[in-house]
């Protein structure tokens, strides 16, 4: 992923403008240090950190038409650009870029072409012809991008906060699936398929359509001129991940350039669920496997520079962003550029443990949606800033729009978790890659029961910020709390940490309106309350606030007490009765 900055219709053309804009552009340079680029007509800017992935040698940014009267500055991958350049067989194309085919577009359809790329991305087109400029947001919201306002009537646009929050009176978060017209004066929407209305859908399963559209998704992520690997945490997305990508990528170009031995990926504190599931689907896989080891201590002295790179004070995101961002350090470190990722699926399929007490399909697929829709703001922000903070790209093959279009089509009576029918969480996917003949994994990993990531890196992290946390916060402190933060109150000392480090990077009101709101209820929204009270006494939004669905899969009996933190663990080793799915599940009690 790139970094783009654009300051467009501003009163100052000046030099001192331009060596502004190059600067609060260097602030972007983690998320591309092969390269900047720097357009400028009158009154706008286009500004570009490079991370080259493809056409390394002549795909600098920002791109042009063959006039260079068209400019653009993206940040993102089109995997269909070679199928778009054939139906531009007229135009002259300078680079191979996969994101010039933008500009011969525009030129072709005016802004009526975003829904033609297939892909992901964040860009900023300027027409030099009329002085008019558009932006736009992929469908889903993978790659991140803001909106700020000056009060010279400027409008700005950058990947990320940091690059517009000290120059814009007010900026916050492009919003996923619209484009920003000039000609129109404002946002509109592009992205509307039929799974937007919430309307109930009512095609049956079918796990052969199912498991074909999810190949695809990662097929086309194959799309590398640069070393690259899989992101494995043992669990069943990330794992779905890596066996398809280990099964398609001989005959590839990237096979060719940088061997046919899939490289896996994992972090963890030592003895972890994740490190020990993922050893064993890299062995099952065939995999180069790179397993990282970090300390609750390593985590800690990282949580500022997370903070600073992921740009939120949301709690379940800064825990899972900590290890994602030490170890995407690691995997920089053995000159690797890109990654793929098992983000999306909870979302899509209702994997999240309180999943299991929605009432009917119609509430399980409505929340479904929500959570798509709010996916920018949590998973897709940690996933892609976490990783680009050291010039990394992360693709996740789950968001991609024809395979959304698929999965959320499926009638969602089929997605519920029904124990009588021996269906757990995400069945429909696990049933899709449940080949007798030529399994995709073991069966014990295929029907792994969901395990968060901060958990599952290991138990003691969370521990250990909570201990932390309660070193720096003081009881006193948390009485003033509304006083001090009355926009999204912290209600606990972990969340009051985290937030006074935000607001001293970020203090202005713009900055923590950009940060979804409500107190950290579990799984950080109040459906899992509605559907189930009990949910309204665990503040921690782990996956610990599942306690009951967990235990109900285990028998209640031989237990190992362990120590974690102040607070005692236990461990269930009984055998699950719904078959062999699910790794030994440890919940803290304080």
């Amino acid at each position: 992923m790139c970094g783009i900055l654009a300051v467009l219709g501003c009163a100052d053309d000046s030099q001192a403008k331009r060596v502004r804009v190059l600067e609060l552009s260097r602030r972007l340079r983690h998320r591309g240090p092969d390269w900047s680029g720097l357009f400028h007509h009158g009154d706008c800017y286009l500004a570009h950190q490079r991370l080259a992935i493809i056409d390394p040698a002549s795909g600098d940014q920002p791109l042009y038409n063959e006039d260079q009267s068209i400019a653009v500055t993206v940040n993102g991958e089109i995997y269909n650009h070679e199928e778009l350049r054939a139906q531009l067989s007229n135009h002259k194309f300078r680079t191979g870029s996969d994101c010039e085919v933008i500009a011969h577009l525009y030129e072709e359809h005016g802004e009526d072409f975003i829904d033609m790329l297939d892909g992901v991305f964040s860009f900023v087109l300027h027409d030099s012809n009329d002085n008019s400029f558009i932006a736009a947001r992929d469908a889903i919201g993978v790659t991140p991008l803001y909106i700020g306002w000056g009060l010279d009537g400027s409008v700005w646009i950058s990947s990320e906060m940091k690059g517009l929050n000290d120059d814009c009176e007010h900026f916050e978060q492009f919003p996923p699936g619209h484009i920003y017209s000039s000609k129109q004066g404002g946002l509109k929407r592009w992205y509307n398929p039929v799974w937007f209305a919430e309307s109930i859908p009512s095609t049956p399963f079918d796990p052969l359509v199912l498991r074909k559209a999810f190949e695809n998704a990662v097929i086309k992520r194959l799309m590398t001129d640069v070393p690259f690997g899989v992101l494995l945490s043992g669990g069943l997305d990330s794992s779905l991940v890596a066996s398809v990508t280990a099964r398609h990528l001989t005959g590839t170009k990237a096979a060719k350039q940088w061997g046919s031995q899939l490289h896996s990926f994992c972090v963890g504190l030592e003895g972890s669920p994740d490190l020990k599931a993922a050893k064993e689907v890299s062995e099952y896989l065939g995999t180069v496997h790179h397993e990282f080891h970090f300390t609750v201590q390593d985590g800690i002295d990282a949580i500022e520079d997370v903070i600073y790179h992921v740009e939120t004070y949301d709690v379940t995101t800064i825990r899972a962003s900590t290890p994602m961002f030490l170890m995407s350090r690691k995997i920089k470190s053995l000159g690797v550029k890109m990654v793929l990722s098992g983000e999306g699926s909870d979302e899509i399929f209702g994997g999240y443990l309180y999943f299991h007490k929605a009432p009917n399909k119609e509430e399980f697929h409505r929340e479904t949606c929500h959570k798509i829709k709010a996916l920018h703001q949590y998973d897709c922000l940690r996933a892609n800033k976490a990783t680009s903070a050291w010039g990394i790209e992360v693709r996740v093959p789950f968001l991609d729009k024809a395979f959304i279009n698929v999965a959320m089509s499926i009638d969602p009576e089929c997605k519920m978790i029904k124990p009588d029918l021996e269906r757990i969480e995400k069945w429909v996917l696990r049933k899709a890659f449940d080949d007798e003949e030529n399994p995709y994994l073991p069966k014990h990993i295929l029907y792994r029961q969901k395990e968060q990531f901060s958990d599952g890196v290991g138990y003691s992290w969370i521990d250990g910020l909570k201990a932390h946390a309660a070193q720096h916060v003081t009881d006193k402190m948390m009485l003033n709390a509304e006083h001090i933060y009355p926009h999204n109150t912290p209600n606990t000392k972990e969340a009051y940490y985290y937030r006074m480090i935000f607001e001293r990077f970020f203090p202005q009101n713009s900055a923590r309106l950009t940060v979804p709101g409500g107190p950290s209820v579990a799984c950080s929204t109040a459906k899992a309350i509605e559907w189930d009270s009990q949910w309204s006494k665990n503040l921690d939004p782990s996956g610990r606030a599942a306690l009951g669905v967990h235990l109900s899969a285990y028998d209640p009996q031989e237990s190992i007490t362990l120590v974690a933190g102040k607070g005692s663990a236990k461990i269930n080793n009984k055998k699950p009765r719904m078959g062999d799915r699910a790794a030994p599940e440890l919940i803290v009690s304080s």
